[in-house]
């Protein structure tokens, strides 16, 4: 038998991914489509003409947009100081406080609204249910904080010092030199860490599901409740296919900008040194400690929170996640809907760091329009929301050869497709990194492909693929918005019991859900210093 040419040996690594997706993501969007066009049994553009003339839909879009703007204009605010710092600086904890603010971003959806929740019952800024804008702007910044940090900082590093020096011994001021040298230089990596955070904005779910209260609403937050309120399914799949039309083109334009600023400027990165001088410590000092102060005050709120009693420091609220007292067979304990979430993370962890391991492969080592075509399209569950995703398998899963709504793996299945982009983006690098000439070494020495993947590959991105597991890990255990789709009642996930005693009246119940969000809070945070231990935690390249 005639032997594959290299490249067509290359191919196979498509497979896995590929069939993954067609099955769990292009089908249910297709059905989607298809209930949004075809909801009558002919083809039709009702539910999208009705949905399109009902007087919510451009007040809900309106809202959804300019929300995600804003948040992304303050997500820049803060974070953009702190770039430059990390950038230009050294100092003693500087890598231990770069972990600390990345965190934030590993973090549960459920979890960071219950934290500003507590936060903002703290200081009384809303009773729960009714809703504060300045509160979901908040959390949408404590989230994204990192995104922006580690883009950009990542980006700045190497780009050379010479020009801005240059312009300042010709008299430039630091402002005109920044505007003229390095803010063109920095455009790329601006405008990719922009989209990305306003798409993440766009589509946010469980922020503003815990913390909008009735006020305000989003495309994803109407989404669930059409479908799981009001049951209105060709209204939910209308308005998934606007959420999709919003932020396809979005993506794919993000996708064009990293490849093309994937580069390095320069060979090495730029000289750092420690601040000297009052003048430099306070410059360095003050967005520091501004970011720590924003980013840690929720998450101290929540431990607080979780922790106070009626009569001061008590730990009735974890003793309580055991127990059930309405005796409901609906009802699972939250320490066993933890274990259920950990047995769902650990099945979404090997199937997302399997599919992404031959997709990273096929990416290393592709070249031209095929690595042009198919980066993107693995990308493609990162631009579609968890919601959109969920809502797509409750109505395209149900009947063979995928009939799988009764069973318990579409959580993992759910989980594994939004944390494959991730994934095969921490794999990457490493892949690339892997010099030819060692392959080329070992297959002149006679060494099949398999050995030479075994002997060079595989040692390489080792620490890679544990990254990438327990990244995946990671974010099944936080996710909410495809989980509040399929979960069973008597089977939810951590961030599904969370939300629904967060529902529930009571002191007992709001306790509960704090007492959940900071064990899930710890579990994610141990996951990501776990990964970023590995030394292959995020190299910003998303």
């Amino acid at each position: 038998m005639k032997p594959l040419a290299p490249f067509r040996r290359e191919l196979l690594f498509l497979i896995p991914p590929l069939v993954f997706l067609g099955a769990f993501y292009f089908y249910p969007l297709s059905q989607i489509f298809k209930l949004s066009f075809f909801s009558a049994g002919d083809w039709g553009t009702a539910p999208l003409t009705k949905l399109l003339t009902a007087p919510f839909f451009f007040k809900i879009l309106w809202f959804t947009t300019w929300q995600a703007a804003v948040s992304t204009l303050l997500t820049f605010a803060l974070a953009l100081p702190g770039a430059y710092v990390f950038c230009r600086y050294d100092f003693w904890g500087k890598n231990a406080l770069k972990s600390f603010f990345t965190i934030p971003f590993v973090l549960p959806t459920v979890a960071v609204a219950a934290g500003f929740r507590a936060l903002g019952a703290f200081w009384g800024f809303s009773a729960p249910g009714e809703g504060s804008i300045w509160m979901i702007l908040a959390a949408h910044v404590f989230y994204n904080y990192a995104v922006v940090l580690r883009m950009v900082e990542g980006f700045w590093k190497n780009i050379a010092p010479g020009a801005a020096e240059a312009a300042r011994t010709l008299g430039a001021s630091p402002v005109k030199a920044f505007v003229k040298i390095t803010l063109p230089l920095l455009r790329p990596v601006l405008a990719a860490a922009g989209l990305l955070v306003f798409v993440f904005c766009f589509s946010s779910f469980g922020v503003i599901l815990v913390l909008g209260g009735t006020r305000f609403s989003t495309i994803e937050v109407e989404i669930y409740r059409q479908a799981a309120h009001i049951f209105n399914l060709p209204a939910a799949a209308a308005l998934s296919l606007v959420q999709i039309l919003f932020t396809f083109p979005v993506m794919w334009v993000h996708a064009g900008i990293q490849r093309r600023s994937a580069v390095p400027l320069t060979p090495g990165p730029a000289a750092r040194r420690r601040p000297a001088g009052v003048r430099e410590k306070i410059t360095a000092a003050l967005p520091l400690g501004l970011a720590s102060l924003f980013l840690g005050a929720p998450l101290a709120a929540l431990a607080a929170a979780s922790v106070s009693g009626p009569d001061g420091l008590s730990f009735v609220f974890y003793r309580a996640l055991t127990q059930n007292p309405a005796d409901s067979v609906f009802f699972a304990p939250p320490l066993e809907s933890a274990l259920l979430s950990f047995q769902f993370a650990a099945a979404a962890m090997v199937m997302a760091a399997g599919l992404a391991l031959p997709a990273a492969l096929f990416l290393s080592r592709a070249k031209g329009l095929w690595s042009a075509f198919f980066d993107p399209v693995f990308m493609l569950p990162l631009s579609t929301s968890a919601v959109t995703l969920g809502f797509g398998f409750i109505i395209a899963l149900d009947r063979p050869p995928l009939n799988l709504r009764a069973g318990v793996m579409l959580i993992p299945i759910a989980h594994a497709l939004v944390a494959f982009p991730f994934a095969t983006r921490i794999l990457l690098p490493a892949m690339r990194g892997v010099p030819q000439i060692l392959r080329d070494a070992a297959a002149v020495l006679g060494a099949s492909s398999f050995r030479v993947w075994r002997a060079v590959d595989l040692p390489a991105v080792s620490r890679a693929m544990v990254a990438a597991g327990v990244f995946a890990f990671t974010i099944s255990m936080g996710e909410f918005g495809a989980a509040a789709f399929v979960a069973r009642p008597d089977a939810p996930t951590l961030p599904v019991a969370i939300y629904r005693f967060l529902g529930q009246p009571g002191a007992l119940n709001h306790g509960q859900a704090m007492a959940m969000s900071c064990l899930l809070m710890a579990f994610s945070a141990a996951g990501f210093l776990l990964m970023d231990r590995a030394g292959a935690g995020w190299t910003g390249d998303i």
